[in-house]
């Protein structure tokens, strides 16, 4: 789970960075990231290789088609039970926190029988499980000619590419992406890099019985001990911690502080080089900004 969203005060290539307000749901267990690769010209590529050729030469669909023997080769799994147990944390959250619209993100247009089943899946979830909350996108436009009903979750679906533009020229008219592994990782660097960059981003990896809360990449341990780091993403994933408890008010303690503390120019580095009559503060220092506004 990758939330975005804009501190006001912020520097940001972007006119209305404000526009910016989007949970990333990533499905962290299957797709390409499930690593299940062979290198190219070892044996068991050449194995896997011989296989599938002998699959698609057999196959009058597949008839013509061959993968080069000098090739490496990698497995791309997705699951019904994987996709949907992901689909439905995305309209619980949206649900829970009364937000507009959960959407889809897949490239099933070309791999049709994994991102494709992905849609698929997704869509059957919310419309079994939810059907008396939700909406989809063909339903709000063949019977409410485009009005949304009160109350109700709109659930809908972009390719890939095209969401990403999206959320670059439209950002307001997204509130949850629900995404397979590798459509999330870039989307969600792009949407941070839209109100901060990654000093800002938080991340959980909530599975069924247990969470971690994480910056969304890593926390640079090169500059261990050096007091210059911008601690936010860290912090912003403790009140995500903090979230995940039902401590809302805790949650919103650390927002405000940490709000505040830029509306002041309380920041450090990366913050404070490009925004004009700053104070650049280290790590602890900033983090003691930041108590004091809470």
């Amino acid at each position: 789970m990758r939330p975005v969203r804009y501190f006001e005060g912020v520097p940001s290539p972007m006119k209305n960075p404000s526009d910016v307000n989007i949970v990333i749901y990533r499905e962290n267990t299957e797709d390409v990231y499930s690593g299940v690769e062979w290198r190219a010209e070892t044996p068991e590529a050449k194995k896997i290789i011989g296989f599938l050729n002998d699959m698609l030469a057999q196959d009058p669909s597949t008839k013509g088609k061959k993968i080069l023997e000098a090739s490496g080769v990698g497995i791309k799994p997705v699951s019904k039970f994987r996709s949907q147990r992901h689909m439905r944390r995305a309209v619980k959250y949206a649900l829970k926190h009364k937000l507009p619209s959960v959407s889809i993100i897949h490239k099933g247009n070309i791999m049709k029988f994994t991102e494709g089943a992905f849609r698929d899946w997704c869509y059957e979830l919310a419309t079994t499980e939810f059907r008396d909350q939700v909406i989809t996108e063909d339903e709000l436009w063949e019977k409410h000619d485009g009005k949304m009903p009160e109350g109700k979750l709109l659930i809908k679906d972009r390719i890939a590419d095209s969401a990403f533009q999206q959320i670059l020229l439209r950002p307001a008219e997204y509130s949850v992406l629900c995404t397979m592994n590798l459509n999330g990782d870039y989307l969600s660097d792009a949407a941070a890099a839209q109100v901060g960059g990654l000093g800002l981003a938080p991340g959980a990896n909530i599975g069924d019985t247990a969470a971690i809360f994480e910056a969304t990449h890593g926390t640079a341990p090169k500059y261990a001990d050096k007091n210059m780091i911008n601690p936010s993403a860290v912090i912003n994933s403790g009140a995500m911690m903090f979230e995940y408890f039902g401590w809302d008010e805790a949650r919103d303690l650390v927002f405000k502080g940490l709000q505040q503390s830029i509306t002041d120019g309380q920041v450090t580095y990366d913050l404070e080089r490009q925004m004009e009559g700053a104070t650049k503060l280290g790590t602890k220092e900033f983090g003691d900004a930041i108590i004091e506004r809470m």
